[in-house]
């Protein structure tokens, strides 16, 4: 096994050699053996070891030696393949030991596509280097909070494919928070503001100090003792900063509040709140953080973050930030879905309008899907726009194989046949899949009495008209007539080949259209076969999933 992964390392060391003008990077070694090799990341320190050594031998070769070790060893086609491994995503800077990443969700309500960048980017890496996903809850601002989020976004995760090690709720560590705000403040680096709001903003803007930021340790340490027996607003923990910041928003932030709200987890036991800023920087110390991907608009975040870093003597994590991910038509606002649904403009948070993964989810689009998505957007820092027809693109590729067919007609109208043969009467098989002949048949029973859709009648009025799989008929003056059998009759009068439903036991349908409009239809006998989370394609009308099968069959459609 030793020798198997020593030979993979000289591979992958050299790969990566060239790549960078003739010095592998060690991250990157790790990283695609991670990725290519699991069975190899429960042996991480061993890789990474055996990497340091590999790469440094491979780093000592020149340029021309390490083209020629590749040539020698047959490693050229390799380098295709490790392209299509890494997709869209860059190799991380500066790893050094185990890699700890985090996904840190507000437990405001469910997640959607925005929070699926983050968790699936972060889950991916954690695979990539064999680390540790951690899933922190930030809910330090019990007004924002859902209590039903919190299992929401647990089993928006499972369904995601995302896998963590650790799950943290930060409400549990308030106590922790207040421990290292008083060594702050002990350091001499906070300070307790009284000052008011707008006041404070005023000499902010304009560099300068309050009265407060001078007070002494001692004093500082008398206000925060009183701080749990003030009032929301009265005041706050500052973070000392650059006063001279050119951004005013960096100038000393604040750490601490008072919010006189109760939470939903922890009611009314705790009174001082963290920011997010001072509670994430400390969770990332205590939790070993190494990588941080975030968008780019917690830039200044980042920043602020780094003052409390240094004040503390801590390392800073590496940041990586992301552009921003926009979704056209979808509304991905957690406040405004929710505003949405409070108001009876949304059934919930699986609307079909909404963006969350859960009305995603039920209109059958798939996890895959998603993935393949995130890993291609990757974390590029130009912000992305994302297309419904990319993801409908995307999905269609996996449905297309996994999905059966079946029958089923929207605004039908009931047709008898008149002069239908004897012969053209009985069971007409289809296959379930074309291209899968084993997965079997479906049975539709035809007399020459049959369901079609209003609108196929309408543009082939006085036309030859196909029924799939059955005969050829003509719709005119309101009449169905029998033309003929022959599929070669059909081409020889450039038919419309249409789909239908026998009038014998056909089924009740539903159908949920992305604008959450239903329509009401009728499908073949052979819908009875499926069950809830099936995703099928309706011939000629497109995919769908079936969501309920009582008192009818309820299914949402995903796309064309």
């Amino acid at each position: 096994m030793e020798d198997t992964l020593k030979e993979l390392l000289y591979k992958y060391a050299l790969l990566n050699a060239v790549k960078h003008k003739g010095q592998a990077q060690n991250g990157a070694v790790v990283g695609v053996i991670m990725a290519s090799h699991p069975k190899f990341r429960s042996e991480a320190k061993k890789v990474m070891k055996l990497a340091a050594e590999i790469v440094e031998e491979v780093n000592s070769l020149t340029l021309e030696k390490q083209n020629l070790e590749i040539e020698k060893k047959g490693f050229q086609e390799t380098i295709k393949e490790k392209k299509a491994e890494e997709k869209g995503l860059i190799d991380l800077p500066h790893v050094e030991g185990e890699v700890v990443l985090r996904f840190a969700p507000n437990p405001s309500g469910p997640l959607h596509i925005g929070h699926a960048r983050a968790a699936i980017l972060n889950h991916e890496y954690v695979k990539r280097y064999g680390g540790n996903l951690i899933l922190r809850l930030e809910d330090t601002d019990p007004r924002r909070i859902d209590p039903e989020a919190y299992h929401m976004i647990d089993e928006d995760l499972t369904w995601l494919g995302v896998e963590w090690q650790k799950k943290i709720i930060q409400s549990n560590r308030i106590a922790l928070y207040h421990q290292y705000a008083e060594k702050l403040i002990k350091l001499g680096q906070a300070y307790m503001c009284t000052c008011p709001g707008d006041e404070f903003r005023k000499l902010k803007d304009n560099s300068q100090a309050c009265s407060c930021r001078d007070l002494s340790i001692a004093d500082n340490l008398k206000r925060w003792k009183e701080m749990p027996f003030m009032s929301e607003g009265e005041a706050v923990l500052r973070v000392k900063t650059d006063l001279q910041h050119k951004n005013p928003a960096i100038r000393d932030w604040v750490a601490m509040r008072i919010v006189d709200f109760e939470h939903p987890r922890i009611g009314t036991k705790f009174k001082v709140y963290p920011m997010m800023n001072f509670a994430v920087t400390v969770d990332d110390h205590l939790l070993n953080i190494t990588h941080v991907l975030r968008g780019k608009d917690h830039l200044a975040n980042s920043e602020k973050q780094k003052y409390l870093y240094h004040h503390f003597g801590w390392t800073v994590p590496e940041f990586i930030h992301y552009g921003r991910l926009k979704m056209e038509d979808v509304a991905l606002s957690t406040s405004q879905a929710r505003k949405g649904i409070d108001d009876g403009v949304y059934t919930g948070w699986d609307d079909p309008r909404l963006g969350t993964l859960r009305a995603i989810s039920k209109r059958g689009i798939k996890k895959e899907t998603l993935k393949e998505l995130m890993l291609e957007i990757g974390v590029k820092i130009a912000d992305t726009t994302i297309t419904w027809k990319k993801i409908y693109g995307l999905n269609r590729n996996i449905l297309e194989e996994k999905a059966n067919r079946y029958f089923a007609v929207f605004h039908p109208q009931k047709l008898t046949i008149k002069g239908l043969p004897e012969s053209s009467k009985g069971i007409i098989k289809r296959l379930k899949h074309p291209d899968f002949p084993d997965r079997g048949y479906r049975m539709l029973p035809f007399n020459g009495i049959v369901y079609l859709d209003q609108t196929d009648l309408e543009r082939n009025e006085n036309k030859v008209l196909r029924l799939m799989d059955a005969v050829n008929i003509i719709f005119k003056d309101e009449k169905t007539v029998f033309h003929s059998s022959s599929l070669e009759q059909a081409r020889k009068y450039k038919a419309h080949i249409v789909q239908w439903v026998p009038a014998t036991s056909s089924q009740d349908v539903e159908l949920v259209m992305p604008d959450n409009t239903i329509l009401k239809g009728l499908a073949e006998p052979s819908i009875t076969e499926l069950n809830p989370n099936d995703v099928v394609q309706l011939e000629r009308v497109g995919f769908a999933r079936l969501d309920e099968i009582q008192p009818k069959k309820r299914f949402y459609f995903a796309h064309k």
